[in-house]
């Protein structure tokens, strides 16, 4: 792909848009005087700006670059995921909102904590950073990747210019400036991808029929294959995949259970929740059908020839810096930057909190407010450097393959039975504590057998297993080792809590709670 000189107008664009982000983070700055306020924006923010922040910080900049490229090369099966994020939240939200509003203080993983034991909640922490962490530095390198190519600036640069910023927006204007930022950054994004199908048809002879006409007679939408296989990408695959995925993200992740936490109320918390998976989901398939609507364009306008060999992800960067005309570029561009701020900026709050709230409090219990803000502060920055030299690491090393599938496979395994522990609290009152660290070890176990015997290393024919056990290795999609490693604990973790005596579980976390407090007419 060839790199494009912008016009004077993009670059003014992008700047304007960084600068923006700088005065938001100073204009909340004063504002952070505590933890609360610092980690929950004091519990005071209006349900649909909440719900925006959601929708903000779920559509990353991998998003936005990988949709489209999927959308070119393949159909639309990876968006069967998403769909069924609104079905999980329809049968869950309403109790799972005021369980947390209720019983924890700022980590989501108290909650394990106060059912299971402080092991449960290290565990669930632990995941949390490291599956979030890693995705960090990978995340900066792919955009860095992306706009190299598309404006001809060094990727270091990119890198350190954009890690810095979104540094300066979390440390100094807490949770509440990433969500108004979030505000910002998410309207830019709708309009982003809006401007660009809006091109891709205005420039197609024929327009919007003829692209979705060529399209289906390609097979490009659709979600198939619909084989019940769990060996290939199927369609049963990502529909069992998506439901576990939305069980972990609005049940047991921090990014999403601190947002619950800064609105005014629990109706308001879970208004925000709804709003923020129904902008989510159509802008998933907004981004999905740019890649599908540019495999037609691109077969329609026979004069407007791709690069030789050049790879699904980059058609859309190629398209934005080749057809769309000087302040549009900048404009996409600036989108693409809001993606990958609206999602680390919430990472490093969410980080830094889960750092003060599950660790510092603990291990230095008499600390004053001032010295967790002041430790929540430190942590931000830390962990923004870490990305920023992570991502500094691989630009060095060369590396420019395989970074998406290595965020997916460290994604699964550091939240690998999560979403089951959470089933087991809620739904088995017989379940306890030591039941659920025998889980904890059967989930370790699989995840370290699942990833030993389906893993190759060398190649050609010096391709092998790291541990070949023949007709016993796991040979199903890796997007289901995820999927297992949550059932394997949830089962294993209630089998084995027979074992032991049964434990009383207060009725505020479980779901048999929820039920008699609306049956008494409490909610």
């Amino acid at each position: 792909m060839n790199q494009a000189s912008l016009h004077f107008i993009d670059y003014l664009i992008i700047a304007l848009s960084l600068v923006l982000t700088f005065w938001v983070g100073i204009r909340f700055s004063k504002k952070q005087t505590n933890t609360q306020q610092y980690f929950a924006a004091g519990g005071d923010v209006p349900a649909w700006a909440i719900g925006m922040s959601i929708f903000a910080t779920l559509i990353s900049s991998v998003t936005f670059l990988a949709y489209p490229g999927e959308g070119y090369k393949s159909n639309w099966i990876l968006l069967v995921q998403g769909f069924m994020v609104p079905l999980v939240l329809l049968f869950s939200i309403r109790f799972i909102v005021p369980l947390y509003r209720n019983v924890i203080g700022l980590s989501a993983y108290e909650y394990f904590e106060k059912r299971f034991g402080y092991l449960a909640r290290v565990y669930g922490s632990l995941g949390f950073i490291f599956a979030h962490f890693s995705k960090m530095g990978s995340v900066l390198f792919l955009l860095a990747l992306a706009l190299s190519s598309m404006t001809g600036v060094d990727p270091l640069a990119i890198i350190w210019v954009i890690g810095i910023a979104i540094i300066f927006i979390t440390l100094f204007g807490g949770m509440e400036a990433v969500i108004w930022l979030d505000v910002i950054q998410g309207f830019l994004l709708i309009l982003g991808g809006l401007l660009a199908i809006g091109v891709i048809i205005f420039k197609t002879d024929g327009g919007l029929g003829a692209i979705v006409n060529y399209a289906v007679d390609n097979d490009k939408i659709g979600f198939g294959p619909y084989d019940f296989d769990f060996v290939n990408l199927t369609f049963w695959v990502m529909v069992i995949n998506g439901i576990f995925y939305a069980i972990q993200k609005y049940g047991a992740d921090q990014t999403i259970v601190q947002r619950y936490l800064t609105a005014k109320s629990d109706k308001d918390a879970i208004k925000a929740s709804i709003m923020g998976i129904a902008i989510t989901v159509p802008v998933w398939t907004v981004f999905m059908f740019i890649g599908t609507a540019l495999f037609s364009f691109y077969a329609l306008n026979s004069g407007l020839g791709l690069p030789e060999g050049i790879k699904p992800d980059a058609v859309f960067p190629y398209f934005i810096t080749t057809q769309l005309p000087p302040g549009l570029v900048g404009l996409i561009l600036s989108a693409l930057i809001a993606a990958a701020i609206s999602s680390l900026d919430a990472d490093l709050n969410c980080l830094a909190a889960v750092g003060v709230d599950d660790y510092y409090k603990r291990i230095v219990p008499n600390s004053s407010g001032m010295d967790q803000l002041r430790m929540g502060k430190i942590l931000v920055v830390l962990a923004g450097l870490s990305a920023i030299l992570v991502a500094t690491v691989y630009v060095y090393s060369g590396e420019n393959e395989g970074i998406l599938s290595t965020v997916f496979m460290l994604y699964a395994i550091f939240s690998g039975g999560i979403a089951g522990m959470l089933l087991l609290g809620l739904f088995v009152n017989r379940s306890n504590r030591k039941g659920l660290n025998i889980g904890i070890v059967a989930c370790v176990l699989f995840t370290g057998y699942s990833l030993l015997t389906s893993t190759y290393t060398g190649s050609g024919n010096d391709r092998h297993l790291l541990l070949d056990m023949g007709a016993y290795n796991f040979t199903h999609h890796k997007y289901m080792l995820g999927v297992y490693s949550h059932v394997v604990l949830f089962f294993v973790g209630w089998i084995a809590s027979y074992f032991f005596p049964k434990v009383e579980v207060p009725n505020n976390l479980t779901y048999y709670g929820y039920l008699e407090k609306k049956r008494k007419g409490l909610i």
